[in-house]
């Protein structure tokens, strides 16, 4: 099971991938990448690099894995389940058809909901048309500060019933932000030794946001060197709204 407040599961057919903006400078899939690589899982190995500054990084290989393919048929009861925690189901180098086999597993399983993020949501757009959108699939793209604001527009336009937005790490405010079409919003701040600062005023903004439109919000963690201890309380409140309250329930 997962530790990641919003799902239950994580399920990666998808590992490796490749820098998209400032969002990505601590990702947490690189560390993990590279422990699990040195630890002898291939899944894993060769996948990240130092650059001339010291920093692990991705180094751009992706490897799909159809052997995983078929973990979510085996889990009967249902899960919210996280799609490719570690890697982009949309990055470039995913080929389609293996995009569309790993669609066909989620359209096979009503049971679960799947929670699709991406940081390549032009290529979800680009694609979508070759997808079966049932509606167990949320399709998320990740937004961490204005200058990545327009991934929003792509992701509108993609027929999942559910769409979401997963705004972290947080890096900055979102004055450009607009909810039309969005079904549900994450916010979290950076966490580990190197997080950047999350400003209060810029996560009661985005809560205001959502209450006024209506939009469910997920108030995930206020991060820092120790998350724990900062934990996840908004004025008083834990915010865990999630969308099959006033979306998925049939």
């Amino acid at each position: 099971m997962s530790t990641i407040e919003w799902t239950d599961s994580t399920w990666n057919p998808v590992t490796g991938c490749t820098r998209a903006s400032s969002g990505c400078d601590n990702c947490y899939a690189v560390t993990m990448s590279w422990r699990l690589g040195n630890m002898g899982q291939p899944k894993y190995e060769g996948l990240t690099v130092l650059n001339d500054k010291g920093k692990r990084h991705f180094n751009g290989v992706v490897r799909c894995h159809p052997d995983t393919l078929a973990i979510p048929r085996r889990w009967r009861k249902s899960r919210w389940i996280f799609v490719n925690s570690m890697s982009d189901l949309f990055h470039r180098d995913v080929p389609v058809e293996f995009i569309q086999q790993v669609f066909a597993v989620m359209n096979e399983c009503p049971q679960h909901r799947f929670q699709i993020l991406t940081k390549r949501p032009e290529r979800s757009l680009e694609l979508a048309a070759e997808l079966h959108w049932t509606d167990n699939i949320l399709m998320g793209a990740s937004i961490e500060n204005d200058n990545v604001c327009s991934r929003v527009e792509p992701l509108r336009e993609i027929p999942a019933k559910v769409r979401f937005l997963s705004l972290e790490p947080l890096i900055g405010p979102l004055p450009s932000l607009d909810l039309s079409g969005i079904h549900w919003v994450i916010v979290g701040g950076e966490s580990g030794p190197k997080s950047r600062p999350m400003d209060q005023v810029w996560v009661r903004e985005l809560r205001d946001q959502c209450v006024t439109a209506g939009v469910a919000f997920f108030f995930k963690q206020w991060g820092g060197v120790n998350k724990k201890a900062a934990g996840r309380v908004l004025d008083g409140q834990v915010w865990d709204q999630m969308p099959e309250m006033e979306i998925l329930k049939e």
